[in-house]
């Protein structure tokens, strides 16, 4: 029997290291600042020259440049009182957390925040089905991201048996409607899909399985949501064909690959609000005021944190 790996061995090797190299970069991308992005990225390859290619280096070039894009679409929206709104859907695993983590990453939290929301409560599933996302919706200035939306009902909802049929299809006939209501309302309102494979889901619910960094993201739900892959599959058609309507499309993202997933994603956001560079004042730092009378009393020394590191 030949020692050789097989050409599937190979393969599943080069995209375990590829996971791994990511979340690596994930780091990075933490500590990089984007004035001295240049020289940093270059002190970073000559360090880690075995392990950084072109394509990564690309990767952190455009990633900082579209992020200091969506600085300044920020800034237009505060300006401009604009409202945006965009929804995150897709598989467990797809990326979608990435993705919206490289969005917000340089952004004011005040202006550019995620709506997430919990399983609905017993109170919140007695409400208006819509009910509960309105409340996070944004207000002039603001941005909103939805780590998945009132899209729950079309997808885990109906695979998993959490509503009744007769809530789907009402589901079907309200979302064109409440969508089109929140467009006349001014919000600017984007839908992105992340699509991945069956064999890429699979290999990113092992890497999250042998992570321990990463095996809070794994839920039970997400387990059966492996075992019923098809019946998602045929939800998910069901609700591209059905909500993909001219005023608020559907945008699909190739998400298997998830660096070239974000910065698709990203640059196509950027394209979807028209947006220019706002002027700014001059910062000019003030004199410190200083008081002859004033007395910095010392701290006890119990109140520091000790110095471990």
């Amino acid at each position: 029997m030949s020692s050789d790996k097989s050409k599937e061995e190979v393969e599943f090797e080069r995209r375990v290291h590829a996971e791994m190299m990511d979340s690596f970069d994930e780091e990075l991308e933490m500590e990089i600042d984007d004035e001295r992005m240049d020289e940093l990225v270059a002190e970073v390859t000559t360090r880690a020259a075995d392990t950084m290619d072109d394509d990564r280096r690309f990767y952190f070039k455009e990633l900082f440049r579209l992020q200091g894009e969506l600085v300044k679409l920020q800034d237009w929206v505060v300006d401009r009182k604009l409202k945006v709104v965009v929804l995150f859907e897709g598989r467990d695993a797809a990326g979608k957390g990435g993705v919206i983590k490289r969005i917000t990453q340089r952004l004011n939290p005040r202006v550019c925040r995620v709506a997430a929301l919990p399983a609905p409560s017993e109170r919140e599933r007695s409400q208006w089905y819509f009910q509960r996302y309105v409340s996070h919706l944004p207000a002039g200035g603001e941005m909103v991201l939805f780590d998945r939306s009132w899209y729950n009902r079309a997808g885990v909802e109906r695979v998993m048996g959490f509503c009744s049929d007769e809530d789907y299809e009402e589901f079907f006939r309200t979302v064109p409607e409440f969508e089109k209501m929140l467009i006349r309302s001014g919000i600017i309102l984007i839908k992105y899909w992340f699509s991945i494979t069956d064999d890429e889901q699979h290999l990113r619910f092992l890497m999250r399985i042998h992570d321990p960094l990463k095996q809070w993201k794994l839920s039970p739900m997400d387990m059966e949501s492996r075992r019923r892959w098809e019946l998602y599959t045929k939800a998910k058609e069901t609700m591209l064909e059905r909500t993909h309507i001219p005023e608020a499309p559907w945008w699909i993202i190739e998400a298997v690959d998830k660096k070239k997933a974000r910065l698709n994603c990203i640059h196509h956001l950027l394209s979807q609000v028209r947006y220019a560079e706002i002027d700014r004042e001059p910062v000019t730092l003030p004199d410190r005021v200083y008081n002859p009378d004033y007395l910095r009393h010392p701290v006890p020394k119990e109140m520091f944190v000790p110095s471990v590191y």
